[in-house]
């Protein structure tokens, strides 16, 4: 009986010693996919920059692996076929202009006057029309890491939509609350590239959201550079340097989003980049970039065998049906004749 006991105690002991390594944590991560929301909040000619701001974003978290399906996309201005453009169907943020962030492939689910603050909220909080498109959904749930990046013109406690309308920090803060409520989101990264764009965040109240803001409350978040063959200003200096880091960074990666936090110090930026992590529960130091800007692969680990050989199907032959007719041949054959 001894040596029965020993031998089950030795084949439990060898099993485990080649069994993989599982963390302690990986039941209680809770993440499991990832979104992006992207949004460009202003129109007009002279917010270019506004416009490929957001698109160097979208690039850049779509080459590290978010697909359009989980991507919304809100433009609020078509720079590509405003009539001022000189090279019309493009949008460069750089004044080399050796990337066309505006591409062949850009999915835009909500564009001009479709940008508003009303369709903001309810994207965010899950209340749209029965009717609405699957591709203008926030289709999240509780196991979803979500980037939000808003650039635009605000000041003290709001941000402009189409220079007709505003969101206010207390808005914002609400909405995202309800998606808390609501289960919508394991976490967030909130960014915002705009004027003082620090009191969009103080007002947060829920939990696993870390907030990055180009300008501190009485700053202005300013642009980076002109293209004289544009004419205006293409890019925002916070978005610059963003992109910059952002363009080093491979799906693979190591880095954390510690090193993102820094990506414009002030002698860069000329403004003050504001960070809250009060309501962030892990630390940046140990969070990967990729875990807001690239995409999660879900890998299950199971010790059951799993038959992944293909299943034999039975062929049946088809039936050739009966000939019932036949076409008379347009040229008899006449060699019975010679």
């Amino acid at each position: 009986m001894r040596l029965v006991t020993l031998s089950a105690i030795l084949s439990i002991y060898l099993l485990r010693a080649n069994a993989w390594e599982i963390p302690e944590n990986f039941a209680e991560t809770g993440h499991s996919n990832n979104w992006a929301v992207l949004v460009d909040t202003s129109r007009f000619w002279f917010n270019y920059r506004h416009v490929a701001n957001v698109l160097s974003i979208y690039r850049s978290v779509k080459r590290l692996g978010i697909p359009d399906s989980q991507i919304i996309l809100m433009i609020a201005d078509d720079m590509a076929c405003n009539p001022r453009n000189p090279r019309p169907a493009t949008v460069f943020n750089n004044i080399k202009q050796h990337i066309n962030v505006y591409g062949d492939d850009v999915e835009v689910d909500y564009r001009g006057y479709e940008v508003t603050v009303e369709n903001f909220v309810r994207l965010l909080t899950g209340r749209l029309p029965p009717e609405t498109p699957r591709s203008k959904k926030l289709l999240t749930d509780e196991g979803s890491n979500i980037l939000i990046y808003l650039t635009g013109h605000g000041g003290n406690g709001f941000l402009k939509f189409q220079d007709s309308e505003e969101i206010t920090s207390q808005e914002l803060s609400d909405a995202l609350e309800q998606m808390w409520q609501k289960r919508r989101y394991h976490e967030i990264l909130f960014v915002v590239d705009t004027c003082q764009a620090s009191s969009m965040y103080e007002k947060f109240y829920s939990p696993n959201i870390l907030a990055v803001a180009s300008s501190l409350v009485g700053e202005d978040s300013l642009s980076h550079h002109v293209d004289p063959a544009v004419g205006v200003y293409i890019i925002d200096r916070y978005t610059y340097y963003a992109l910059d880091f952002l363009e080093k960074v491979e799906p693979s990666s190591s880095k954390k989003l510690s090193e993102f936090l820094k990506v414009c110090p002030k002698h860069y930026c000329l403004s003050t980049v504001g960070v809250r992590t009060d309501l962030f529960r892990r630390d940046p130091k140990t969070v990967p970039v990729t875990d807001f800007f690239g995409s999660l692969r879900p890998v299950e680990l199971t010790m059951n065998i799993v038959n992944v050989l293909p299943a034999h199907v039975n062929k049946t032959q088809p039936v050739e049906p009966e000939v019932k007719y036949t076409y008379v041949s347009q040229f008899p054959n006449l060699s019975s004749y010679t």
